[in-house]
């Protein structure tokens, strides 16, 4: 049967539609979020509002809830259009931590916890910040190393621990927070929790100086000290964390990839405009060959993450099996899109390096993406393990 990969005229026009936004409306905004404090609320009302009177606010909400209710597929496609600016998704409700959040809620939250906490983020109203990384020895990449306890009292929680370069924690209207509530011998277990910003047990200790700057509320360290909150604060059922976390981290790690596959192809675009022009030793850049190598090279990073995060999402629409794919995409999709800028600036020299073009900052908003939602080692640890384990079990099976 033929696989037909063409978009649908719908669809196509949504993603013109979005193409047409970032670059009448969100690029010529761009220099507002490229300081230290990178996007302020007023920024982000003013592009949210904007998108909203384009039609295109919110595409993995649900309709229901103001949203464009798109499947995976059609979202990678919006959001990569979105991404060829930084603050594009951001512009659409599309961005992290809340999409992620978003998509976390809408299958997990109560009827009075959506009312209170989703509806409001899905229209943009507020932020919100997902609590879940904590300073060494705590949780990072092993999520099982929480330190973070919650325990009972009453009809109350108790939360005590110190969370680590929380995304979005300043000005959050909500905080998720992820804590420790069983211990029974090596097995681990969570509960996520509600925490509204006024808690007094709730304290943004600093916000932490970072390489990237684009998001709102930047990355801050959060104290949770005696923080109590009520049962309805239990984002579903306690000792469930961990398996919730999963229903967010898949989806999220793609459409990371999606919004930086879009700063990829922006890259190339610049670099590409650069060498076209550029004349050097009697002829044009573009026409040397070590220049055309690097352009060859992008093109192919470019379509393989292209064809990954197709397949990927299309395993998260139809529920076929995507434990494997989803770490394959987003090592692969985070390693070639720095690949893909450090080859554009490298290309375009002096004018790559300098606050002429966009490429600096791309390189630093883009060069964390290895780490964050699972290091580039973690994943090809977890990939390598369950390779080996369907291995062996389909040698025994055989034998």
């Amino acid at each position: 049967m033929a696989i037909d990969l063409s978009l649908d005229p719908e669809l196509d026009g949504l993603r013109a539609r979005v193409e047409q936004f970032v670059t009448d409306v969100v690029i010529p905004l761009e220099p507002r979020a490229r300081g230290e404090r990178g996007v302020e609320e007023d920024l982000r009302l003013e592009l949210q509002a904007a998108a909203k009177a384009a039609g295109i606010f919110a595409p993995t909400v649900a309709t229901d809830l103001g949203g464009l209710g798109l499947d995976w597929r059609s979202t990678a496609v919006v959001l990569e259009a979105a991404g060829y600016s930084l603050i594009g998704p951001l512009a659409l409700n599309a961005a992290a931590p809340d999409e992620g959040n978003l998509h976390l809620l809408a299958s997990v939250a109560t009827v009075a916890q959506r009312e209170r906490y989703l509806v409001p983020l899905a229209s943009g109203a507020i932020r919100s910040a997902f609590a879940m990384t904590e300073p060494a020895p705590g949780a990072g990449s092993d999520p099982t190393a929480l330190q973070t306890t919650a325990r009972r009292d009453g009809d109350e929680w108790v939360i005590d621990g110190r969370k680590w370069f929380i995304t979005g924690a300043e000005g959050a209207g909500f905080f998720i927070c992820m804590a420790r509530t069983a211990t029974e011998g090596k097995t681990v277990r969570s509960t996520m929790f509600f925490v509204d910003p006024d808690n007094p047990g709730l304290e943004i200790v600093r916000r932490i100086g970072s390489l990237d700057h684009a998001t709102p509320g930047g990355h801050c360290e959060v104290m949770f000290d005696s923080c109590r909150v009520g049962a309805d604060a239990v984002l579903g059922e306690p000792d469930r964390g961990f398996e919730y976390a999963q229903v967010r981290l898949n989806p999220a790690r793609l459409t990371h990839c999606m919004r930086w596959l879009g700063v990829a192809r922006r890259a190339r675009d610049t670099a590409l405009d650069y060498v076209a022009q550029r004349s050097l030793f009697g002829q044009r850049l573009g026409d040397l060959g070590m220049a055309q190598q690097l352009v060859a090279d992008t093109e192919i990073d470019l379509a393989a993450s292209r064809a990954l995060l197709t397949q990927a999402c299309w395993a998260l629409d139809t529920s076929a099996p995507a434990d494997a794919l989803v770490p394959a995409t987003k090592v692969f999709v985070s390693e070639a899109v720095g690949r893909v800028v450090d080859r554009s600036i490298q290309l375009c020299g002096a004018y790559g390096v300098s606050d002429d073009s966009p490429l600096g900052w791309f390189l630093r908003e883009i060069r964390p993406f290895r780490i964050y939602d699972g290091s580039s080692e973690t994943h090809r640890w977890s990939l390598a393990r369950r390779t080996l384990r369907a291995h062996v079990a389909r040698s025994s099976a055989g034998s």
